[in-house]
């Protein structure tokens, strides 16, 4: 109970407009769990179903990997945020060559695009699932109800219900692992011994853009500045970096816990049986333990909500980098922050139009998302590295050779999947 009191202490020394008690200290604890949505998007679940269902638990080293890169990354760029008051792209735009700049964060919002791509493409597949409506049209209903939510209040008032909803999901497959014959050993040295099988870097570099997405890392930037403080007072911004670190480090492992849940259930459903998983349909099969008949039409529902969901945060991260080009935070009222959205959402809903597999469609954008990654890790590390940015916080040699050592890790296994290609 001393712990608790002096956690809460130290909260409400931080954030005295805030009534005291647990639930204000809970309050802290948000933009990583924002972030871990995305753990359990449709782009997340095609890729850990397709995973599962070809490789068993051979890929499981991915998501251990790909968890604890975006830990590092995830708690780094959020220092950015916190010690500066700017977020990944504002801090580039100022500090960069703006050529240079510009380059860079066009490419984010590539990222982005590509993002919603994945989730809009989710969402329109549970509308086929529950209602028949073609996929096409179904991508049309959920972009238009997504910028509703969003130049509306409408979402703030759904989100708590949205996110508390597509959890609930992702920890009911945590809790079937206990209903289905894990080889438990066999998975323990899967999530950390490397392997990669021949055919395998496609769905690696999935897996791994599925999980730490750049978009993400502008998004936790920004989404950390939601809270109110003195960046004046060195004390309040040391108590900020040691909540941030709870808050990213509890939220990431329940995103590590749900992607490997998925993985197990789909080496355990289908792997055994040689069914290779080629359509989202298919996965629905896997909540059937847990809720007999109606498996169909809560999973439906759940990728439906993960689809709308993520879409927003995506739009928001497109938002925040597209504002940032011009100085400007993140603000739904304002051009900048308006136009960003519009471009990730309204591409990637042009972009459906040419896709004839939606399924392979959700496997790709998750790879595209790990072409870009390098180039969003290398600006993070060279940001949050200068003492010009982020002066007497900036990265001690040790985690400056960590993170670099992440991004060449993230570099070379992008060769090795375009080298797949070439190959073929």
């Amino acid at each position: 109970m001393k712990i608790f009191d002096k956690l809460k202490k130290d909260y409400n020394t931080i954030n005295p407009r805030l009534k005291s008690g647990a639930l204000d200290l809970f309050k802290y604890i948000g933009p990583g769990l924002l972030v871990t949505v995305g753990f359990i998007d449709p782009g997340n679940w095609a890729s850990n179903f397709a995973a599962g269902s070809e490789f068993g638990y051979t890929l499981l080293w991915v998501v251990t990997l790909s968890t604890i890169m975006l830990i590092l990354l995830q708690h780094n760029v959020a220092h950015l945020g916190i010690v500066t008051g700017l977020c990944l792209s504002e801090a580039a735009n100022k500090y960069l060559p703006k050529k240079a700049s510009r380059l860079i964060l066009w490419s984010a919002v590539g990222a982005s695009i590509s993002t919603s791509l994945a989730e809009i493409l989710g969402g329109a597949i549970a509308l086929n699932m529950l209602f028949h409506i073609p996929i096409k049209i179904a991508a049309v209903l959920v972009t238009i109800f997504v910028f509703v939510l969003m130049f509306s209040s409408s979402y703030k008032k759904m989100e708590r219900y949205i996110i508390a909803f597509v959890s609930l999901i992702g920890l009911s497959f945590i809790y079937e692992l206990f209903l289905v014959d894990i080889q438990w050993a066999e998975a323990a040295k899967s999530w950390v011994t490397p392997s990669i099988p021949k055919g395998s870097m496609l769905l690696i570099m999935s897996v791994l853009g599925a999980v730490v997405m750049p978009h993400n890392l502008f998004l936790h930037s920004e989404v950390i500045q939601s809270r109110e403080w003195n960046l004046k007072d060195e004390k309040v911004i040391e108590k900020q970096l040691k909540y941030e670190f709870f808050d990213t480090f509890f939220s990431m492992l329940i995103g590590w816990a749900i992607n490997s849940a998925m993985i197990l259930l789909a080496a355990t459903t289908f792997f055994k049986s040689g069914t290779v998983v080629d359509d989202l349909q298919q996965a629905q099969s896997l909540l059937s333990p847990l809720l007999g008949s109606n498996a169909a039409v809560i999973f439906a529902l759940a990728l439906l909500f993960a689809g709308v969901s993520s879409s927003m945060t995506s739009g928001v991260a497109a938002g925040s980098i597209f504002a940032g080009m011009y100085n400007e935070p993140y603000n739904i009222k304002d051009i900048h922050s308006k136009t960003g959205a519009l471009i990730s959402l309204g591409v990637a809903l042009l972009i459906i139009f040419l896709i004839s597999d939606p399924f392979k469609g959700l496997i790709i954008s998750q790879a595209v998302l790990s072409l870009q990654l390098p180039i969003t890790v290398f600006l993070q590390i060279r940001l949050t590295s200068s003492k010009e940015v982020m002066g007497k916080h900036a990265n001690k040699l040790f985690t400056k050779c960590f993170l670099y050592f992440i991004a060449i890790i993230i570099t070379v296994l992008n060769m090795l999947l375009i080298g797949s290609f070439i190959v073929k």
